[in-house]
């Protein structure tokens, strides 16, 4: 039930692994780029809430209540990563940075409520985990790609009259790819438990679905928000800073400090895009294996207590990266953000799900996430101007602040709520 989520990251890792590449080749100065990436965090917070809200007032007799949620996204999302490689210029890279997220967000959102909807409680833990070993292994492929189109097939990794080089275009097609088909195995090989009463349910919908309803209903759950969910949002906003800053200067920054490049038409530049791809991929690696250590650990101590720790080894691995100038090297502190990506990704929705009322799972999860792209929105806003102004356009400085980010949502970890029961 899980298995669409491997198709699912390909979308994300060629996303946060190649769309700083793209805006740079096309043009765009680095102190620009997380404005541009503000596409990915506000479509999250438009589209996941509603979509959540919906789905939790969807039953199909054939669709059921999310797969036609997964359905419609992989389609879409399939479409704009055909069109994303092809931009030629900024404006089109971002347009379709907008479409392509927004899409993937579609059939993103449903798949965490289906965990919940499927597993009791005690399962909870170890489907989360199988997401994330998915999405890991779905990361890895997807993040070297670019590496493997060079390397072994020999395609061109250098861009011609500023176009996207080859290798990125061609992992581009693959990826819309195996996203579509992936999602479509999930669609087609599980089944959905209906409501309890039928007749009951689509009085309800009736009632719940008025747009104004809807909106209402959205924004004013905020007010509602159990006390852990309030207690994990503070640590997803540190730990999404983190992330977002990651995603976005990682390219910029191991192209000047590794390859000693600025230019991205370089073939210098490009190889360091490349190199980054492989980085991303070790971490995605990690995180799948890792996937399966941690629900044994929350079993021997806490979910929250593991969760504490790999944010800190993530964070710890992220501030290292200033002081390495070896190619080789960098993919050491990978691995510690790969425990923290694995737990990021794992023990929040555990920890969640086990505090929210089953019949509201998929409004809650999309509530949630809220909590994943506010801090990436200010982020988006502030981290150009400090990069521009305090950090004096040196881009791994603010992966070292990304790492401070990350250690400090690690710490407020400890201040959560989690009563609820893990076993396997």
């Amino acid at each position: 039930m899980s298995f669409g989520f491997f198709g699912i990251q390909f979308g994300f890792a060629l996303q946060n692994t190649n769309t700083s590449r793209i805006f740079a080749t096309l043009g765009a100065n680095p102190d620009d780029f997380a404005l541009f990436w503000l596409a990915a965090p506000i479509t999250g917070m438009l589209v996941q809430p509603i979509i959540g809200y919906l789905s939790d007032n969807t039953w199909h007799p054939v669709w059921g209540r999310r797969r036609p949620f997964f359905f419609i996204g992989a389609m879409l999302a399939s479409i704009a990563m055909f069109l994303m490689p092809n931009s030629t210029l900024i404006w089109m890279a971002i347009l379709v940075l907008w479409m392509m997220d927004s899409a993937i967000n579609i059939s993103m959102e449903p798949f965490r409520a289906f965990v919940g909807d499927k597993l009791n409680p005690s399962q909870q833990t170890a489907g989360f985990a199988m997401q994330t070993f998915l999405i890991g292994c779905g990361g890895v492929i997807a993040s070297l790609l670019p590496s493997l189109f060079t390397n072994y097939l020999g395609v061109s990794n250098v861009p011609v009259n500023g176009a996207i080089p080859d290798t990125v275009r061609y992992s581009f097609y693959f990826g819309g790819t195996v996203f579509a088909l992936s999602v479509l195995w999930t669609v087609f090989t599980t089944k959905e438990i209906p409501p309890e009463d039928l007749q009951q349910f689509h009085q309800e919908k009736k009632h719940n679905l008025g747009l104004i309803k809807a909106i209402k209903e959205i924004f004013g759950g905020f007010a509602k928000m159990p006390k852990t969910m309030v207690q994990l949002a503070v640590v997803q906003f540190f730990s999404w800073v983190a992330l977002f800053a990651m995603w976005v200067y990682t390219t910029p920054s191991i192209a000047e400090t590794v390859f000693l490049s600025t230019d991205a038409q370089s073939a210098a530049y490009q190889e360091g895009g490349n190199w980054v791809g492989i980085m991303f991929g070790v971490y995605g690696g990690v995180s799948a294996l890792a996937a399966f250590v941690l629900p044994i650990l929350a079993k021997m101590t806490s979910r929250k207590f593991v969760h504490m720790l790999c944010l800190v080894i993530g964070g710890v691995s992220l501030i290292s990266i200033f002081a390495i100038s070896s190619k080789e090297m960098l993919l050491l502190p990978m691995v510690g953000v790969g425990i923290a990506w694995a737990s990021v990704l794992t023990m929040p929705y555990a920890i969640l799900a086990g505090a929210l009322p089953a019949n509201r799972m998929g409004y809650y999860m999309g509530l949630f996430n809220f909590f994943v792209v506010i801090p990436q929105i200010i982020a988006g806003i502030v981290l150009g101007a400090m990069l521009k102004h305090f950090f004096d356009n040196q881009s791994v400085k603010v992966l070292m602040l990304g790492g401070v980010c990350m250690v400090v949502g690690g710490l407020f970890t400890l201040m959560v709520k989690d009563d609820a029961i893990v076993n396997n």
